[in-house]
């Protein structure tokens, strides 16, 4: 039985809503939601929240990032709420539209923030707001928050989360994936050396990451975890979802995140428009230098999704996940094709040539 359905969480659960006067609300589930942390919707009268529940509340230790297990070495913050609410505070208290955090008991596991609503930037016709009005917002919002400052310690509620790097340990952890998991799916089950001449050719390229300071990565911003809000003003139109994995890296993974969604295609013609939008609002320089570390960071991101979706579909049993294979090879193979991934694109085609013909069919 999942967690949040046993008799003691729903006791506790209601003894928490009782307690910062939601006792009375009527609690809706969100659909699709993982065990480890539901969502629900409270309603009660003219208001409504959003309850998150996450039973056992203690996040993975950043400290074990060395270890074999790749959620810590990714630092990716498990069930817990501690990074999401203190995230959540840091972000409202700059002006960015992530829902504002109302009640908490960290140590129980219970928030409830503001109600965003329903209008995710991945659901919305083009009645309600055009791609191009959704994505330069998305964009600019982006840029305003590499502009912001964001110290390492947060802190709310009573509890305090360090924000660490996005740094070349985790890349090749995520970059391990493909080897581990896309590769033998499609060609063969790796050797030691394949694997090495697969590390060293990346061990080539990341270094281009060094040419412009380090910005917040939400790491999960796309189209399926922003909401459109535009009664608000400027970047407040974005709220924002899916960002308690946060670290200090590279100005541009986001953008890469955002516009090589493996989920829907985002028009070719507002790409490159896109990147200049944000190079420019962000006020960086260097623009050779950004845009292989885009090339860089969206090959990266490529190769973990395309290891990630093989795993999601043999590890976890979803199989319809494979169905996005073509598309996020499309990216990978279009990308490593920028000069700076000359030595990635020549290792791909020794040990996983077949990528190339995903990529088109």
């Amino acid at each position: 039985m999942d967690s949040w359905r046993t008799d003691s969480r729903i006791a506790a659960r209601q003894a928490f809503l009782k307690q910062t006067g939601w006792g009375h609300a009527r609690v809706e589930t969100f659909p699709g939601k993982s065990s480890t942390r539901s969502c629900f919707r409270l309603r009660d009268h003219t208001r409504s929240a959003i309850l998150m529940d996450a039973p056992g509340a203690a996040e993975a230790s950043l400290g074990e990032h060395r270890t074999p297990e790749y959620a810590p070495i990714a630092r990716l913050t498990g069930p817990g709420v501690t990074a999401f609410t203190a995230l959540a505070c840091a972000l409202t208290a700059r002006g960015f539209s992530a829902p504002r955090v109302m009640e908490a008991d960290i140590d129980a596991g219970f928030v409830i923030l503001e109600d965003l609503g329903d209008a995710l930037f991945a659901r919305l016709s083009p009645d309600a707001a055009d791609e191009s009005t959704l994505y330069i917002t998305a964009v600019e919002t982006l840029a305003a928050i590499y502009r912001s400052s964001f110290q390492r310690d947060l802190h709310a509620f009573g509890h305090g989360w360090t924000l660490q790097d996005h740094d070349r340990p985790i890349l090749e952890a995520e970059i391990e994936l493909f080897a581990d998991w896309y590769a033998p799916l499609r060609d063969k089950t790796l050797s030691d050396a394949d694997k090495s001449d697969w590390v060293n050719a990346w061990a080539e390229v990341l270094p281009v990451l060094g040419a412009h300071a380090p910005g917040l990565n939400l790491r999960d911003y796309h189209a399926g975890n922003l909401i459109w809000l535009p009664e608000r003003k400027a970047e407040a139109r974005v709220g924002l979802l899916g960002f308690q994995n946060a670290l200090f890296g590279h100005p541009a993974y986001d953008l890469v995140s955002l516009i090589e969604d493996p989920r829907r295609d985002v028009d070719a013609n507002l790409v490159r428009p896109l990147t200049d939008r944000f190079f420019n609002a962000a006020g960086l320089a260097d623009r050779d230098d950004f845009d292989a570390a885009v090339a860089v960071l969206a090959a990266q991101r490529n190769a973990m999704t395309l290891g990630r979706l093989v795993r999601s579909s043999k590890r976890d049993d979803k199989p319809e996940y494979l169905g996005l294979l073509p598309r996020v090879a499309r990216h990978f193979v279009r990308t490593i094709g920028h000069p700076a991934l000359t030595p990635v694109r020549k290792a791909v085609r020794k040990i996983t040539p077949s990528v190339f013909a995903q990529a088109y069919q």
